[in-house]
Protein backbone atom coordinates (compact mmCIF):
# COMPACT_ATOMS: atom_id res chain seq x y z
CA UNK A 1 0.00 0.00 0.00
CA UNK A 2 1.90 3.13 -1.06
CA UNK A 3 2.23 5.48 1.69
CA UNK A 4 0.05 8.24 0.24
CA UNK A 5 -3.41 6.31 1.02
CA UNK A 6 -2.21 5.10 4.67
CA UNK A 7 -3.68 8.01 6.74
CA UNK A 8 -6.92 7.17 4.73
CA UNK A 9 -6.75 3.84 5.27
CA UNK A 10 -6.11 4.26 9.01
CA UNK A 11 -8.44 7.00 9.20
CA UNK A 12 -11.51 5.45 7.61
CA UNK A 13 -11.52 2.26 9.75
CA UNK A 14 -11.11 3.86 13.35
CA UNK A 15 -14.09 6.61 12.35
CA UNK A 16 -16.11 3.56 10.49
CA UNK A 17 -15.25 1.26 13.48
CA UNK A 18 -15.77 4.27 15.89
CA UNK A 19 -19.06 5.89 14.54
CA UNK A 20 -20.40 3.79 11.61
CA UNK A 21 -20.61 5.22 7.84
CA UNK A 22 -20.33 9.65 8.82
CA UNK A 23 -17.51 8.33 11.14
CA UNK A 24 -15.84 6.68 7.85
CA UNK A 25 -16.11 9.76 5.87
CA UNK A 26 -15.00 11.69 8.69
CA UNK A 27 -12.05 9.24 9.05
CA UNK A 28 -11.26 9.85 5.37
CA UNK A 29 -11.00 13.42 5.42
CA UNK A 30 -8.54 13.60 8.25
CA UNK A 31 -6.52 10.84 6.74
CA UNK A 32 -6.14 12.81 3.38
CA UNK A 33 -5.36 15.99 5.14
CA UNK A 34 -2.52 13.72 6.75
CA UNK A 35 -1.61 11.96 3.98
CA UNK A 36 -0.70 15.10 2.16
CA UNK A 37 1.27 16.41 4.78
CA UNK A 38 3.33 13.68 5.31
CA UNK A 39 4.34 13.64 1.57
CA UNK A 40 4.82 17.19 1.72
CA UNK A 41 7.71 16.78 5.18
CA UNK A 42 8.90 13.84 3.16
CA UNK A 43 9.50 16.29 -0.17
CA UNK A 44 10.96 18.46 1.93
CA UNK A 45 13.80 16.37 3.58
CA UNK A 46 14.66 14.80 0.81
CA UNK A 47 18.47 15.91 0.41
CA UNK A 48 17.69 17.21 -3.34
CA UNK A 49 14.92 19.15 -1.59
CA UNK A 50 16.91 21.26 0.99
CA UNK A 51 19.76 21.59 -0.74
CA UNK A 52 17.19 23.35 -3.48
CA UNK A 53 16.27 25.56 -1.15
CA UNK A 54 19.42 26.48 0.36
CA UNK A 55 20.30 27.64 -3.15
CA UNK A 56 17.08 30.10 -2.92
CA UNK A 57 17.49 30.89 0.63
CA UNK A 58 21.24 32.68 -0.36
CA UNK A 59 19.70 33.79 -3.44
CA UNK A 60 16.80 35.28 -1.84
CA UNK A 61 18.77 37.27 1.24
CA UNK A 62 21.37 38.88 -1.41
CA UNK A 63 18.83 39.90 -3.78
CA UNK A 64 16.53 41.30 -1.05
CA UNK A 65 19.45 42.90 0.30
CA UNK A 66 20.01 45.09 -2.61
CA UNK A 67 16.61 46.06 -2.54
CA UNK A 68 16.54 47.00 1.03
CA UNK A 69 19.58 49.00 0.37
CA UNK A 70 18.38 50.53 -2.42
CA UNK A 71 15.28 51.37 -0.97
CA UNK A 72 16.46 54.97 -0.65
CA UNK A 73 17.28 55.30 -4.01
CA UNK A 74 20.95 54.99 -3.43
CA UNK A 75 22.76 52.09 -2.57
CA UNK A 76 25.54 54.07 -0.30
CA UNK A 77 29.41 53.10 0.39
CA UNK A 78 28.20 52.18 4.09
CA UNK A 79 25.75 49.72 2.39
CA UNK A 80 28.03 48.29 -0.16
CA UNK A 81 30.70 48.38 2.77
CA UNK A 82 28.66 46.20 4.85
CA UNK A 83 27.77 43.72 2.07
CA UNK A 84 31.34 43.40 1.60
CA UNK A 85 31.73 42.55 5.63
CA UNK A 86 28.98 40.05 5.26
CA UNK A 87 30.40 38.14 2.58
CA UNK A 88 33.81 38.35 3.86
CA UNK A 89 32.15 37.10 7.47
CA UNK A 90 30.58 33.90 5.85
CA UNK A 91 33.80 32.70 4.52
CA UNK A 92 32.48 32.34 0.72
CA UNK A 93 34.61 30.87 -1.64
CA UNK A 94 35.22 33.14 -5.25
CA UNK A 95 32.24 31.54 -6.67
CA UNK A 96 30.33 32.45 -3.92
CA UNK A 97 31.58 35.94 -3.13
CA UNK A 98 30.72 36.85 -6.93
CA UNK A 99 27.26 35.09 -7.00
CA UNK A 100 26.49 36.95 -3.48
CA UNK A 101 27.48 40.12 -5.59
CA UNK A 102 25.44 39.46 -8.69
CA UNK A 103 22.53 38.61 -6.46
CA UNK A 104 22.60 41.62 -4.54
CA UNK A 105 23.06 43.98 -7.71
CA UNK A 106 20.44 42.69 -9.41
CA UNK A 107 18.05 43.53 -6.29
CA UNK A 108 19.70 47.34 -6.15
CA UNK A 109 18.54 47.57 -10.04
CA UNK A 110 15.79 50.26 -10.28
CA UNK A 111 13.47 48.13 -11.95
CA UNK A 112 13.39 45.65 -9.41
CA UNK A 113 9.92 44.27 -7.74
CA UNK A 114 10.14 41.75 -4.83
CA UNK A 115 7.13 39.88 -5.37
CA UNK A 116 8.98 37.47 -7.67
CA UNK A 117 11.71 36.99 -5.56
CA UNK A 118 9.66 35.79 -2.53
CA UNK A 119 6.50 33.91 -4.81
CA UNK A 120 10.13 31.90 -5.79
CA UNK A 121 10.90 31.28 -1.91
CA UNK A 122 7.63 30.51 -0.90
CA UNK A 123 6.54 28.13 -3.50
CA UNK A 124 9.37 26.01 -2.16
CA UNK A 125 8.89 26.83 1.47
CA UNK A 126 6.17 28.15 2.12
CA UNK A 127 4.57 25.45 3.86
CA UNK A 128 7.16 25.77 6.82
CA UNK A 129 6.10 28.86 8.72
CA UNK A 130 9.80 29.10 10.83
CA UNK A 131 11.44 29.09 7.62
CA UNK A 132 9.91 32.52 6.31
CA UNK A 133 10.34 33.86 9.69
CA UNK A 134 13.60 33.08 9.69
CA UNK A 135 13.98 34.79 5.94
CA UNK A 136 12.75 37.96 7.56
CA UNK A 137 14.61 38.15 10.81
CA UNK A 138 18.31 37.52 8.20
CA UNK A 139 16.89 40.27 6.42
CA UNK A 140 16.23 42.59 9.19
CA UNK A 141 19.23 41.73 11.23
CA UNK A 142 21.36 42.63 8.46
CA UNK A 143 20.06 45.38 7.61
CA UNK A 144 19.56 46.97 10.78
CA UNK A 145 23.41 46.19 11.45
CA UNK A 146 24.73 49.77 11.07
CA UNK A 147 22.54 50.49 13.97
CA UNK A 148 19.49 52.03 12.37
CA UNK A 149 16.81 51.85 9.68
CA UNK A 150 15.89 54.80 7.90
CA UNK A 151 11.49 54.86 6.88
CA UNK A 152 12.16 53.43 3.12
CA UNK A 153 14.57 50.47 4.55
CA UNK A 154 11.47 49.86 6.76
CA UNK A 155 8.90 50.48 4.43
CA UNK A 156 10.80 48.22 2.38
CA UNK A 157 11.18 45.35 5.10
CA UNK A 158 7.32 45.99 5.95
CA UNK A 159 6.73 44.78 2.04
CA UNK A 160 8.68 41.47 2.39
CA UNK A 161 7.16 40.47 5.65
CA UNK A 162 3.20 41.40 4.29
CA UNK A 163 4.43 39.60 1.21
CA UNK A 164 5.65 36.34 3.31
CA UNK A 165 2.44 36.51 4.93
CA UNK A 166 2.74 38.35 7.92
CA UNK A 167 0.82 40.97 9.86
CA UNK A 168 1.95 44.25 10.47
CA UNK A 169 1.72 43.53 14.49
CA UNK A 170 4.15 40.68 13.49
CA UNK A 171 6.61 42.45 11.27
CA UNK A 172 6.72 45.19 14.26
CA UNK A 173 7.59 42.78 16.85
CA UNK A 174 10.29 40.71 14.87
CA UNK A 175 11.81 44.30 13.88
CA UNK A 176 11.98 45.21 17.91
CA UNK A 177 13.36 41.70 18.51
CA UNK A 178 16.12 41.77 15.70
CA UNK A 179 17.08 45.42 16.78
CA UNK A 180 17.24 44.74 20.47
CA UNK A 181 19.24 41.41 19.88
CA UNK A 182 21.69 43.34 17.49
CA UNK A 183 22.61 45.77 20.41
CA UNK A 184 23.82 42.67 22.59
CA UNK A 185 26.60 41.87 19.36
CA UNK A 186 30.02 42.04 20.26
CA UNK A 187 29.19 43.24 23.63
CA UNK A 188 31.79 42.28 26.48
CA UNK A 189 29.80 43.79 29.45
CA UNK A 190 26.23 45.36 29.68
CA UNK A 191 26.13 47.84 31.99
CA UNK A 192 22.85 46.95 33.98
CA UNK A 193 21.05 50.10 33.49
CA UNK A 194 17.22 50.73 32.84
CA UNK A 195 17.74 50.81 29.01
CA UNK A 196 20.27 47.95 29.18
CA UNK A 197 16.79 46.03 30.82
CA UNK A 198 14.36 47.06 28.44
CA UNK A 199 16.50 46.33 25.59
CA UNK A 200 17.34 42.35 27.04
CA UNK A 201 13.32 42.08 27.26
CA UNK A 202 12.76 43.22 24.09
CA UNK A 203 15.41 40.82 22.67
CA UNK A 204 13.70 37.88 23.84
CA UNK A 205 9.93 39.34 22.74
CA UNK A 206 8.46 39.59 26.30
CA UNK A 207 7.65 42.36 28.64
CA UNK A 208 9.24 43.13 32.33
CA UNK A 209 6.13 42.24 33.63
CA UNK A 210 6.59 38.41 32.05
CA UNK A 211 6.70 35.36 34.56
CA UNK A 212 10.40 33.76 35.12
CA UNK A 213 8.78 30.73 33.48
CA UNK A 214 7.47 33.05 30.81
CA UNK A 215 11.04 34.56 30.05
CA UNK A 216 12.66 31.34 30.22
CA UNK A 217 10.29 29.90 27.41
CA UNK A 218 10.87 32.85 25.58
CA UNK A 219 14.71 31.71 25.78
CA UNK A 220 14.59 28.63 25.29
CA UNK A 221 12.02 28.92 22.10
CA UNK A 222 14.91 31.76 20.47
CA UNK A 223 17.81 29.50 21.23
CA UNK A 224 16.07 26.56 19.99
CA UNK A 225 15.00 28.55 16.77
CA UNK A 226 18.35 29.59 15.99
CA UNK A 227 20.15 26.11 16.66
CA UNK A 228 22.60 25.15 13.74
CA UNK A 229 21.14 21.53 13.47
CA UNK A 230 17.61 23.24 12.97
CA UNK A 231 18.86 26.14 11.08
CA UNK A 232 20.34 23.68 8.33
CA UNK A 233 17.40 20.87 8.44
CA UNK A 234 14.76 23.39 7.46
CA UNK A 235 17.02 24.74 4.46
CA UNK A 236 19.50 27.50 5.72
CA UNK A 237 22.80 27.34 4.07
CA UNK A 238 25.72 26.43 5.79
CA UNK A 239 27.66 29.83 4.97
CA UNK A 240 24.65 31.54 7.13
CA UNK A 241 24.74 29.16 10.29
CA UNK A 242 27.23 31.15 11.89
CA UNK A 243 25.56 34.47 11.47
CA UNK A 244 22.91 32.13 13.75
CA UNK A 245 25.09 31.30 15.70
CA UNK A 246 25.91 34.85 16.73
CA UNK A 247 22.53 35.62 16.94
CA UNK A 248 22.06 32.76 19.90
CA UNK A 249 24.86 34.60 21.25
CA UNK A 250 22.81 37.99 21.35
CA UNK A 251 19.89 35.95 22.76
CA UNK A 252 21.62 34.73 25.64
CA UNK A 253 23.27 38.02 26.85
CA UNK A 254 19.77 39.36 27.02
CA UNK A 255 18.96 36.34 29.08
CA UNK A 256 21.86 36.27 31.44
CA UNK A 257 21.85 40.41 32.21
CA UNK A 258 17.67 39.79 32.75
CA UNK A 259 18.25 36.87 35.20
CA UNK A 260 20.83 38.87 36.90
CA UNK A 261 18.39 41.75 37.43
CA UNK A 262 16.23 39.78 38.56
CA UNK A 263 17.74 38.06 41.27
CA UNK A 264 19.44 41.35 42.05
Amino acid sequence: MGVRIWGKAIGGLLGLLALGPFGLILGLWIGHAFDKAFVSIAAFARPEMRLKIQENFFQSVFILLGYIAKADGRVSEAEVNHTETLITHMGLDAAGRRRAIEFFKQGAKPTFHPEPVVNAFLSLAGRHPQLKQTLLLFLISLAYVDGSLDSSERNALDRIGRLLGFSEAQIAHLTRMAQAQGQFHDRQTVSGGISDIKVAYDALGVSASATDAEVKRAYRKLMSENHPDKLMARGVPDSMIKLATEKSQEIQAAYELIKKNRSA
